[in-house]
């Protein structure tokens, strides 16, 4: 009694254990039947040529009882036309033993050549089975990768739905925070770049008109002009600007 129940719990273990093995990896168990098919299937090949070449046998032995039979038909034909019955009797009592030896051959032959077409029936049969088995188990194999493949692609569209929550979403908050520090400091200098061009202007503008009165002092002093001239010269270059604003206007 308790070797019959560690016999039954032996074998529900084995039955799990195979149960997991068909469940992790079920076109490989499929895989493995085939092969196990494909060489039942090759034995029985290997048998039905070996039988083949028994009925071939037989057909040879059927061919010669058939050879032996005419030739002592024609024996015993010849000797009765000669007028040797006893001898024409001899081998009509042959001829009878090969005619009955010729009939059992070829039931035999008749019976192993049905046999052979029964084989040969069954084993094509089983060939055309194992080529549909071998084209579902490649389309099993391909839909179930497509399958694994589909499943990790939605995973995969799932995970990448981040938020803030999330290490990446806190990351990527930060990459974008940076860049937008980057960017302000960037505006900032260039704001400040603008500052002080003004003054810059106006002390450029004040360098040129001293540059300007220098020139006429060089020129009164050189006798190129005389003060009246550089006077006049100065109240145009001063009322210049203010006429052609009124010619505008």
């Amino acid at each position: 009694m308790i070797i019959g129940k560690l016999w039954r719990t032996l074998k529900a273990k084995i039955n799990q254990m195979a149960n997991w093995f068909y469940a992790s990896d079920p076109i490989a168990q499929m895989q493995l039947e085939y092969d196990q098919a494909v060489d039942q299937l090759r034995e029985g090949r290997q048998g039905l040529e070996q039988y083949r070449a028994l009925v071939e046998r037989v057909q040879r032995q059927v061919e010669r009882n058939r050879a032996t039979a005419n030739t002592l038909e024609a024996k015993v034909k010849a000797y009765l036309q000669s007028g040797d019955r006893e001898t024409a009797a001899r081998y009509a009592l042959e001829l009878q033993k090969a005619k009955k030896e010729l009939a059992e051959n070829e039931e035999q032959l008749q019976m192993h050549e049905k046999a052979y077409n029964n084989n040969l029936t069954k084993i094509q049969h089983a060939s055309g089975k194992l080529a549909a088995l071998r084209e579902k188990i490649q389309k099993y194999d391909a839909d179930l990768k497509m399958s694994r493949a589909e499943a990790e692609m939605a995973k995969l569209a799932q995970d990448f739905n981040f938020d803030v929550t999330t290490d990446f979403g806190q990351a990527e908050q930060i990459i974008q925070d940076q860049i937008g520090l980057n960017r302000a400091k960037a505006r900032v200098a260039a704001d400040l770049s603008g500052e002080g061009i003004a003054d810059i202007k106006r002390e450029q503008d004040m360098e040129k008109t001293l540059a300007e009165q220098a020139l006429r002092e060089f020129e009164t002093k050189a006798g190129l002009v005389t003060p009246e001239v550089a006077q006049v010269g100065e109240a145009a270059k001063e009322l210049g600007p203010r006429k052609q604003t009124i010619k505008q206007k």
